[in-house]
């Protein structure tokens, strides 16, 4: 890490604020402020799961999440008042979406109710007398988290899962789970408005991977050190007989492995200067995915300690073949694949697995083909992922002319702190839309803070590549269902569900 950079405290410096210990033992009736938040509402599903009684409240709660507390008959209100804690619960799980001048947390307060953030929660319910297998990273945390519990749970090890995403093999965002691994997305987003940690500090990771280390979530880091800072919190969380498998061809990621006490695995692909523990070698990329071989590196070891002592260096790890398209993709399979064989799967179990991998909702995911044009849904907002993503695709389609559609929505991607990033991002596609930056209810985003999408537009045409900005989701999906002929392929991109747009463009072009 760079000392020579000036440093301004982050979520790995913040010291959370004194609260009355939580007799966990003792809660039977538990209320979510935030129900409606995809990891708030999967936690609900798994208490009320483990028998206890459940109910939540938030702003407003939509679907999917709806559907699923009204599936699971999970009682909850829609706005916050502090009438909605009269039903009495043992224990107020407080989520991250409320402040402290929200009317529940402020009665919470006010009358000595227990309460607990969920990462807190989970920790103690779910995880502990587990082992924690925990995936951290700026990107391929819900992939590889999914991927990761689908391989455990083909070769018989049942783990339990919490994931944002939906795996499809698995057909839910959680379960319990009766063996000892609990597969778990760590999240580096902060905690609670009275512990603005990174959520992953209460998962105690004693497996886990590290996918990447870049600059995210501009809303609560306030620069780049500040982020690295935070994964090295992380690496520090592994006991020394724990695994930590960390992406070793970029030195943000390496940066951080001499805080991990454990064994470490570097992993990635065969060829380069970066040393390695396991490689990624011989990777052919196709229509159908990606196949590629393990190979146990001979790199000398993190600590002096072999990572791998099941696998002599230069010994081959197995030959797999993963539908799951693009380069970035084989790098997730990677990292799953050392964790489940060192948490006792075996290699031709693995390669059957890996094959009959059905991906994650929302990643790459086909929603439709009408007029012969394809309809793609995939959750990538930051630069990096955008990039990933359409080469991706493009490796997927070749030939095809590829529409890349963007919608900048999180409280990153809607800053102009990418603005002159981007453009490089779509470079692969053959025509990119943007709309206008998703304006929230609660902005506190100046005119000048938030991303000129035109002037990103009119970047990526200087590139060579026809972009057009078009403000309204309505206006693009009238544009593509003049345009789009038999065979093109529609990418459009959003960490939300872009306004609808991926089911009004195949019912248009249906009509």
């Amino acid at each position: 890490m760079d000392a020579t950079s000036p440093f301004v405290p982050g979520p790995a410096e913040r010291v959370p604020e004194p609260r009355p210990a939580v007799d966990y033992a003792a809660v039977r009736k538990v209320h979510l402020i935030g129900i409606g938040g995809s990891a708030m509402g999967n936690f609900a599903g798994m208490l009320q799961a483990r028998g206890l009684q459940v109910r939540g409240s938030d702003a407003g709660v939509f679907d999917p999440m709806r559907k699923n507390l009204c599936e699971w008959g999970i009682p909850f209100a829609e706005g916050y008042r502090a009438e909605n804690l009269d039903w009495g619960p043992d224990l107020v799980i407080v989520g991250n979406v409320a402040r402290r001048d929200n009317p529940e947390a402020v009665r919470v307060v006010a009358e000595g109710i227990p309460y607990a953030s969920f990462p807190e929660a989970l920790g103690e319910w779910m995880l502990r007398g587990r082992v924690p297998v925990v995936i951290a990273g700026t990107h391929g945390k819900t992939t590889t988290t999914s991927l990761t519990a689908w391989l455990l749970e083909a070769c018989g090890l049942a783990p339990g899962l919490l994931v944002g995403g939906v795996p499809k093999n698995l057909g839910t965002s959680f379960r319990i789970g009766g063996g000892a691994p609990f597969v778990i997305e760590g999240d580096e987003y902060d905690t609670a408005y009275y512990d603005k940690r990174p959520k992953f500090v209460h998962y105690r990771p004693h497996h886990g991977v590290l996918t990447s280390v870049e600059f995210d979530h501009a809303d609560i880091y306030p620069d780049f050190a500040a982020v690295q800072r935070a994964f090295a919190l992380y690496a520090s969380l592994f006991p020394e007989d724990g695994l930590l498998v960390a992406w070793g061809e970029d030195d943000r990621v390496t940066a951080v492995l001499d805080r991990c006490p454990g064994r470490v695995v570097r992993y990635g692909f065969a060829g380069g200067p970066a040393p390695l523990d396991v490689e990624v070698d011989d990777v052919v990329v196709s229509q159908a995915g990606v196949q590629f071989t393990l190979r146990r590196g001979t790199a000398d070891p993190v600590h002096g300690r072999d990572p791998l002592p099941r696998f002599a260096p230069g010994s081959v790890l197995g030959r797999f073949e993963s539908p799951m398209a693009g380069r970035h993709n084989a790098l997730n399979a990677a990292a799953a694949l050392v964790l489940a064989l060192d948490l006792g799967a075996t290699a031709p179990a693995l390669q059957a697995a890996i094959g009959q991998f059905q991906g994650v909702k929302k990643r790459q995911e086909l929603r439709g083909v009408e007029r012969g044009v394809a309809v793609i849904d995939d959750y990538a907002h930051h630069p990096t992922a955008v990039k990933e993503t359409v080469a991706a695709i493009r490796g997927r389609y070749p030939g095809h002319k590829l529409w890349a559609l963007f919608e900048a929505e999180s409280n990153t991607s809607r800053r102009k702190v990418f603005e002159d990033v981007y453009p490089d991002a779509f470079t692969g596609a053959d025509e990119v839309v943007l709309c206008a930056p998703l304006h929230k209810e609660t902005d506190k985003l100046r005119a000048d803070e938030v991303m000129d999408a035109g002037r990103v537009c009119r970047s990526i045409s200087e590139r060579g590549v026809a972009a057009h900005f078009v403000p309204q989701v309505d206006d693009i999906v009238a544009l593509l269902a003049e345009r789009a002929q038999p065979g093109d392929v529609v990418l459009a991109m959003s960490g939300r569900d872009f306004q609808g747009l991926h089911g009004k463009l195949l019912a248009r072009l249906a009509g």
